[in-house]
């Protein structure tokens, strides 16, 4: 938001009738409700339609007895004085903005260009939706009369006084204001089991705005309601689950990705706040769709961290409004938010036979595409080469060795036995569900993984909290939306190098309680690719120029 938007910003703390109230709506923009008063923007297209002047303006403002600064006046009187630059109209297409401007642009192009682009065979200039209220804005502050067609809503406030009714820590609160300060937008990056939810319903409670909310499973949107109504005055029905039969818009609709990506249009109208949940998952090339879509003026993203392996966490930044604010495990664990943890990396060393079979694979991998970087040999297949495609079938091999290792099997059992004899309460990630299976079986524990009905896994993870001690063995499947507040060693069988899956494998261990110290065990293969991998996992902090 640009400094003029800034200056035309006013506020009404005493009560407005609705006669006052639409006096002032055929001159400006209503925001909603901050901090106990009314807060409008000046709009100027709306002060020249309606024919008044400088004076008519301040006028209303005093009777109303508004609080509005010196700039306010200036920006107006510079505004009035310069006239509108002409007339544009702003229509949907069903994928894009399509502006019609009534006066040649010329130079003001350039003061354009970042939100829109110009379609010569239409002849007309296209935005995508999520830049519709920085183009306003800017278009506003060019002194444009603007005739907008989109029926989008930015601005619709929930018709009750929702209150919070949690208490919120000091570094939720931080998080909060950033937000805020970044004009309510941008992602919040905090483990697992810091209260990122919380945080998102109180900022939902502040803005007072009309919300949609997209998580990844239908077990995170369970977690989402029961959250609000716990937290919050907002009555039942006013929240509204959108996804298989169950559909029903409300002024908090509660989604999931899959489904928002189908329905994104039946959303698109209707929500000025926008919250993701797992954020990290937008960059990803259909859900992405989600967030250009939405107009939604005002965002926020969760994630344990946004960081992605293949880069695309920089596209959170046009996206959602880039990261406002981020806190590793270790800083909330020293401040006594998270129980204390420690990792254990356990090295093992491959049996004969498989230090012998992966040799054999590895000589055969380089006779095939020598010391290219993977990279090139993955788009190499994709492009149809034999060898390169060959030499993926041998790589996965040897991951699948290494991964599924006899060594690294016995190594889980004696920690799990070890672990089960001091009390513990165990989770195992296999990532492979042949290797969770094998697992659980040998250890009797129980076992949760995707081919397992929605229904039995609720069975499972009611049954795993219930006991004082034991062993669930997942796959990727926990990941995310996985509580299980008292479990308190974890163990790495078989993943990858990336850092947000070992920061949520490990958050699912840090809630925290009396004396409770955690475990995160990574077995680990000597020799390896997995000793690399050990290393690259666990430098969680996010590089500098990820933030604003």
């Amino acid at each position: 938001m640009g400094d003029n938007e800034d200056e035309l910003t006013f506020t009404v703390k005493s009560w407005l009738s609705d006669y006052d109230f639409r006096r002032l709506l055929r001159i400006a923009k209503y925001l909603g409700r901050r901090g106990g008063a009314s807060v409008f923007r000046l709009n100027i297209s709306s002060v020249i339609d309606s024919g008044y002047g400088v004076d008519d303006v301040i006028a209303l403002l005093d009777e109303v007895n508004a609080e509005y600064s010196d700039g306010l006046i200036n920006v107006l009187e510079d505004k009035l004085k310069r006239g509108t630059r002409g007339r544009v109209i702003i229509e949907f297409n069903g994928k894009y903005l399509v502006l019609r401007f009534s006066n040649y642009l010329g130079k003001l192009y350039d003061e354009l260009r970042e939100f829109m682009r110009y379609d010569k065979s239409l002849k007309v200039f296209k935005a995508l939706p999520y830049r519709y209220s920085e183009l306003i804005n800017k278009l506003r502050d060019l002194g444009f009369d603007i005739d907008d067609r989109t029926n989008f809503l930015v601005n619709s406030p929930l018709s009750i006084n929702a209150v919070f009714k949690g208490v919120l820590r000091d570094y939720q609160e931080e998080a909060i204001n950033s937000w805020v300060r970044n004009h309510y937008r941008g992602v919040i990056a905090l483990p697992t089991g810091s209260g990122k939810t919380v945080i998102a319903i109180a900022a939902l409670v502040k803005l007072r705005q009309r919300a949609l909310v997209i998580a990844y499973t239908k077990e995170q949107l369970n977690q989402w309601r029961d959250a609000i109504l716990k937290f919050t005055n907002i009555p039942e029905y006013m929240i509204g689950m959108y996804y298989s039969r169950e559909k029903r818009l409300a002024p908090i609709t509660l989604t999931t990705y899959q489904t928002a990506y189908r329905h994104v249009d039946k959303f698109m109208r209707y929500y000025p706040l926008l919250i993701i949940d797992e954020v990290h998952h937008l960059p990803a090339e259909k859900f992405r769709r989600i967030a250009t879509l939405m107009p939604s003026p005002y965002r926020m993203g969760l994630s344990a961290t946004p960081y992605r392996e293949d880069g695309k966490h920089v596209e959170l930044f046009p996206l959602m409004g880039g990261i406002v604010y981020y806190r590793t495990p270790q800083e909330l664990a020293e401040k006594g938010y998270l129980a204390e943890y420690k990792i254990v990396t356990v090295k093992v060393s491959l049996k004969p036979q498989e230090r012998k079979r992966l040799l054999e694979l590895r000589r055969k991998y380089r006779s095939l595409v020598g010391y290219a970087q993977f990279e090139d040999v993955l788009k190499a297949a994709r492009e149809g080469d034999e060898k390169a495609i060959e030499a993926l079938r041998v790589h996965n091999e040897m991951k699948m060795l290494i991964q599924k290792s006899e060594a690294k099997i016995e190594k889980v059992r004696e920690l799990i036995n070890r672990e089960l004899e001091r009390g513990s309460k165990i989770i195992v990630f296999a990532h492979y569900v042949d290797l969770a299976e094998r697992i659980a079986k040998e250890v009797g524990g129980l076992l949760l993984t995707g081919n397992v009905p929605t229904e039995r896994r609720r069975e499972i993870l009611r049954k795993f909290r219930d006991i004082k001690s034991g062993v669930l063995v997942v796959t990727t499947l926990g990941d995310e939306g996985l509580d299980i507040p008292d479990a308190n060693v974890g163990i790495l069988v078989a993943g990858t190098g990336s850092r947000r899956q070992f920061i949520q494998r490990l958050g699912r261990l840090l809630r925290p309680s009396e004396g409770k110290v955690s475990v995160l065990y990574e077995v680990v293969a000597k020799g390896t690719s997995e000793e690399l991998q050990s290393r690259k996992r666990k430098e969680i902090k996010l590089d500098e120029e990820l933030m604003p």
